[in-house]
């Protein structure tokens, strides 16, 4: 039987206007504009090493700069995971992946426990990659991961360019999801937990 798990959410501040609409098993499906082109791009490698479909409109006040923005995005795009995932039934539950990129190599391991937790180790060298302030990418991941109930670990092994090491850390991030969320046949549709239940991350948060 196909199936097709998505989530939908609106996000709605004083300082930004979030859309999202992802599905879970899709073909990496891509069409994001958030006002910041590198959290664009970011998006896409999550979109098309996931395989996953996003679309993303967002409006914010980027006139003051990318903060509220990349994490409102990040917060929106954690709850459709959640509510695309719902109770988590069937899932692998765990995934993880190490990603090169030139001489970059990130480790992203996670679990969709629905226990927000993020362990970030990145090294990040120059303070901007073109106008992105490198250290939205831990504001992003830290709103994902909350919004999300991911139990999340972001560790570079090798890397000394800041941009390939951020991207690699969103593709390694994207393939260990994949994973992750991808249906397990031999699990038949129960709960991946011994305790027969795993906690749901509250999409409305």
């Amino acid at each position: 039987m196909t199936i097709y798990r998505k989530g939908e959410i609106h996000r709605v501040t004083k300082e930004t206007d979030v859309m999202i609409c992802l599905g879970l098993d899709g073909n990496g499906k891509c069409d994001v504009a958030t006002g910041v082109s590198f959290l664009d791009h970011m998006l896409s490698q999550i979109a098309s090493h996931g395989l996953l479909d996003i679309q993303v409109k967002a409006t914010g006040d980027t006139h003051i700069d990318d903060h509220h923005t990349n994490e409102d995005v990040g917060i929106a795009l954690g709850q459709a995971i959640s509510k695309a995932l719902g109770n988590r039934s069937g899932i692998n539950r765990f995934g993880h992946f190490l990603a090169p990129l030139d001489e970059a190599l990130v480790q992203v391991s996670l679990d969709c426990s629905g226990r927000p937790h993020l362990n970030f180790d990145l090294e990040i060298p120059s303070q901007k990659i073109g106008s992105y302030d490198t250290e939205l990418v831990k504001e992003f991941f830290i709103a994902l991961a909350n919004n999300s109930g991911l139990t999340l670990h972001i560790i570079q092994l090798r890397g000394s360019n800041s941009h390939h090491i951020v991207e690699a850390s969103f593709k390694a991030f994207a393939r260990a999801l994949r994973m992750a969320i991808e249906i397990d046949p031999r699990r038949a549709g129960s709960i991946p937990s011994s305790k027969g239940v795993l906690e749901q991350a509250n999409p409305h948060k």
